[in-house]
């Protein structure tokens, strides 16, 4: 026969909430029910879930809302819809200037957003529409419509929604609803009878010496405590300061830089042709801006006679005429290489020794393993007699006290380097591209000024943090997740 000698007046009272035939509660209806609060009654509740007289249901659900950006273009229209409908009013085709002239600061995204859904193709400096009529509105545009209608509601379409959070239009809210049930256990306990004494749960001098007769609240030792989460620095920072704590125990020196770039100093000082397909709208974040080169006018016109001719070396160059102008165009830098080449053009006498930790943007597809805007690691090594295997000896030394005892190097291009390489380390997924390495060529070196050679590497942060952590979709990296967050330290680290 079930007895109810081991149980609290709380709990009692929380079982008698039950004698009305209803057989499942909310937290906030037996709150009521029993005269306290909701914290009180899951504490209980799950006591008693754990001596089988009641069950916890949990359902965890998502809800959706606008943010001020999405509450915008959901009265507006996506940057994209308006464009596409400027076109069709100008004969399905408008230069790229007079659409920045007609969107202001988002004509980027509307150019992105036309090409990545077929709306639209470019040709010759011209954004020409694909349609002859202006498409019926997408999944993306009906929802972003639902929730300005309704101000937030639960969702099903899994990859619009995506989409919609990643543009920052969307906010999710994971709530988790509770509902509390009584067992078969419990209801054959309540038809038994529940008798309610009032119990002591804190001691007096008083109640020590009068205590005989008194019946003391029992308290079940082998049951935890609620987890408290301390306070802690996130895990990718934990990665970062690693990263930086291992490059200065091998002497090297940390190097910061601007965020941005002129294109002289990200491309043309790296010996990358004003016509490669990295310096294009579609790879590059441009400002529409142009500033004087922070440079020598010496070696201004050295970098300049390096791309047209190959300058005082025995190289040809890349031909055709270098245009200053494209030079001074201001980006967002594609990469910490920016810093990292600026430095040695202001220190080019050895020994040099120094990393660079920062974020760079590009524009990549977001999906599972790309980003926008991501970290990047840069290193350097300038010396006199400096060789390609001690480049390999260092990114050896690097990724072993990062946890990876299994590197290689595939042989690799890279505009700047060479002989060039490519870092790639095994996990449990098998062997994973990490980087990219080398030494930088002699037409990148010789127009700043240094005369010997540099070892040089680019590592990719993100993808070695997801290794790290155990993660498989770098956007996880940076949401908001309290509850992954408060799990961090508990998360797979290599060391």
């Amino acid at each position: 026969m079930v007895s109810d000698s081991g149980l609290t007046s709380a709990e009692k009272k929380l079982l008698l909430a039950f004698q009305s035939g209803v057989r499942e509660y909310d937290p906030l209806a037996l709150a009521e029910r029993t005269g306290t609060n909701e914290d009180a009654v899951m504490q209980t509740a799950f006591i008693l879930m754990h001596k089988g007289f009641c069950d916890v249901k949990e359902r965890r659900r998502t809800y959706y809302r606008l943010t001020a950006e999405g509450e915008e273009y959901a009265k507006e229209g996506l940057p994209e819809r308006r464009a596409l409908r400027l076109l069709l009013r100008n004969n399905r085709q408008l230069p790229v200037e007079d659409l920045k002239s007609a969107l202001g600061k988002r004509v980027n995204i509307a150019i992105n957003w036309l090409l990545k859904k077929n709306w639209a193709h470019i040709d010759k400096g011209q954004v020409i529409s694909n349609y002859d009529k202006e498409p019926p509105y997408g999944p993306d545009e009906e929802i972003l419509h639902s929730l300005a209608a309704e101000g937030q509601k639960e969702l099903s379409e899994e990859e619009s929604i995506a989409q919609l959070i990643a543009r920052r239009l969307v906010n999710a809210d994971t709530r988790i609803e509770r509902r509390i049930a009584i067992t078969d256990r419990g209801m054959e306990l309540l038809e038994h009878g529940i008798l309610i004494e009032e119990e002591i749960a804190q001691l007096t001098p008083e109640l020590i010496r009068t205590w005989r007769g008194r019946k003391f609240k029992r308290y079940d030792i082998s049951i935890s405590g609620r987890a408290v989460f301390a306070a802690k620095l996130h895990p990718y920072q934990r990665i970062l300061d690693r990263m930086r704590r291992i490059f200065t125990e091998m002497g090297f020196v940390e190097i910061k830089g601007d965020l941005i770039q002129s294109a002289f100093w990200n491309f043309d000082a790296l010996f990358v042709p004003q016509d490669h397909p990295a310096r294009e709208m579609q790879d590059t974040f441009y400002l529409g801006v142009r500033r004087r080169i922070d440079a020598p006018e010496e070696l201004i016109a050295s970098v300049k006679a390096m791309h047209e001719h190959g300058g005082v070396l025995k190289s040809s160059g890349w031909g055709g005429e270098w245009k200053q102008e494209l030079s001074e165009e201001l980006l967002l830098r594609t990469h910490t290489t920016a810093v990292t080449v600026r430095y040695l053009a202001s220190h080019p006498e050895p020994p040099v020794k120094v990393f660079c930790i920062g974020r760079v943007y590009r524009r990549e597809t977001i999906d599972p393993t790309h980003i926008p805007e991501f970290d990047q690691l840069e290193g350097i090594v300038m010396d006199r007699n400096v060789t390609f295997a001690n480049l390999l000896g260092c990114l050896a030394t690097f990724y072993r006290k990062m946890g990876f005892p299994y590197i290689r190097f595939r042989p690799g291009y890279f505009p700047y380097t060479e002989p060039s390489v490519e870092v790639e380390v095994h996990t449990d997924r098998g062997w994973i591209e990490l980087g990219g390495a080398g030494i930088f060529r002699e037409e990148v070196t010789q127009p700043i000024g240094v005369k010997y050679p540099v070892l040089a590497w680019g590592l990719g942060i993100g993808r070695l943090a997801m290794i790290s952590l155990g993660m498989s979709d770098i956007r996880d990296l940076y949401q908001p997740d309290i509850e992954w967050l408060r799990r961090a330290w508990m998360l797979p680290a290599r060391e």
